[in-house]
């Protein structure tokens, strides 16, 4: 499928990402650290940009305690963020520009920027440009240089140029950047939700929580009949002596999922189920989507999850990322042997508290080590890793 793709990402000043920069990322990309050592804090800027198109700017940012909790310690720059993408991979690669500061007024936009170069030697051309409420951009499916510039002034200093400008048809490179980040997806699943007993009626996609587990069983029993069998039978290769799921309604209008395991003859109550089976069958709907979301965030999927599962679901989140960039965080070693070097990106403090990363077949010696067998879970656990060891080396601080 030809789905946007993240190649880069550069942040500056938000939390312990004083000065971060990923390049070359890969559709599966997976952040392994220490505690402490950023893994949570980029997905949270996903997160955080999610909620500025779809709540602004204002909400989130005081869901995060303003500046006081956001900017990194000793800072006084504003925060940014630059993601460089592609819309499809034969389309020129184009770099969205976003800072924010804060004074007494609340947080304003300070700068927001859409650029690309339309052609490998050519000149690079910001097509959207604005600073703190006023700029310009360039209509039209491949913006250029020499088009007209329209200058906009938006209502307010804390609106995004590209969420307001986005929703109109005449600037289709900033309307497929708005619909890309709206439609990214963070996964917090966690077993007690997918328990709840939700209204009836079929919902499509999986909620961040799963407590819309049976409903999205539902409708896939009634639209998708076939990829349901498919994760169910896949759930079974990875769950043993589960023979099927259903769900039924109650008198009260709620949905019931039920869990039938082997060699019992009727099925029970999904709150009775291990914790393990309604997770794994969760992360399978989310990764088997009919329509998945173009990006998603998964924050550690190994909880409650036996270690023998998470090489299988390592692989399962690789097959789902030819559909979905998938991004990763974990300090689970069983899941990690599943992934590949390129893949996996270590997370650290260095000396002055802020996160830095390495890719892990940027380091000595791991390539060579997978080539004669080893994986990387061993690996990181034996030690070989240059970074990430709370015990040796307080995961990287040097």
């Amino acid at each position: 499928m030809n789905n946007p793709r993240i190649e880069s990402l550069h942040v500056k000043n938000y939390r312990a990402l004083q000065d971060l920069t990923l390049r070359d990322l890969t559709p599966l990309t997976v952040f392994l650290g220490a505690n402490g050592s950023g893994k949570s804090t980029i997905l949270d800027i996903f997160a955080f940009l999610s909620e500025c198109f779809a709540e602004g700017v204002r909400r989130a940012w005081d869901r995060r305690n303003r500046f006081r909790e956001l900017r990194s310690r000793g800072s006084t720059e504003p925060i940014s963020f630059e993601i460089k993408y592609r819309e499809t991979p034969n389309m020129p690669l184009i770099t969205y520009h976003l800072s924010i500061d804060e004074d007494l007024k609340g947080p304003f936009v300070l700068q927001e920027w859409l650029s690309w170069r339309r052609k490998e030697y050519g000149k690079t051309v910001r097509f959207l440009d604005f600073q703190s409420g006023e700029g310009h951009v360039i209509s039209g499916e491949y913006p250029d240089e020499s088009e007209e510039r329209v200058e906009e002034r938006l209502s307010d200093r804390d609106v995004l140029a590209v969420n307001t400008l986005g929703q109109l048809a005449k600037h289709p490179r900033v309307k497929a950047l708005r619909q890309f980040i709206m439609g990214w997806y963070l996964s917090y699943l966690t077993a007690d939700n997918t328990r709840v007993l939700p209204q009836s009626g079929p919902a499509e996609h999986l909620s961040p929580s799963g407590d819309n587990l049976p409903n999205v069983i539902q409708y896939l029993h009634e639209q998708h009949p076939d990829l349901l069998e498919t994760i169910l039978t896949r759930l079974s290769a990875r769950v043993p002596r589960l023979e099927r799921v259903e769900v039924e309604s109650t008198i009260d209008g709620r949905l019931v999922l039920q869990i039938k395991d082997a060699p019992f003859d009727k099925p029970i109550l999904s709150k009775f189920a291990s914790d393990g089976t309604l997770k794994m069958l969760a992360y399978l709907t989310v990764l088997y989507d009919p329509s998945p979301p173009q990006w998603m965030g998964i924050e550690e999927p190994e909880n409650h999850l036996h270690p023998r599962l998470l090489m299988g679901l390592a692989e399962e989140c690789r097959r789902a990322s030819s559909r979905s960039q998938l991004m990763v965080t974990t300090h689970a070693p069983y899941f990690v042997d599943g992934l590949k070097p390129k893949e996996l990106w270590v997370l650290y403090r260095d000396k002055h508290g802020y996160t830095q990363a390495k890719r892990a077949s940027d380091m000595p010696s791991i390539n060579d080590l997978m080539n004669h067998g080893a994986l990387l879970g061993n690996l990181w656990m034996e030690g070989y890793f240059e970074f990430g060891d709370p015990l040796t080396n307080q995961g990287g601080i040097k």
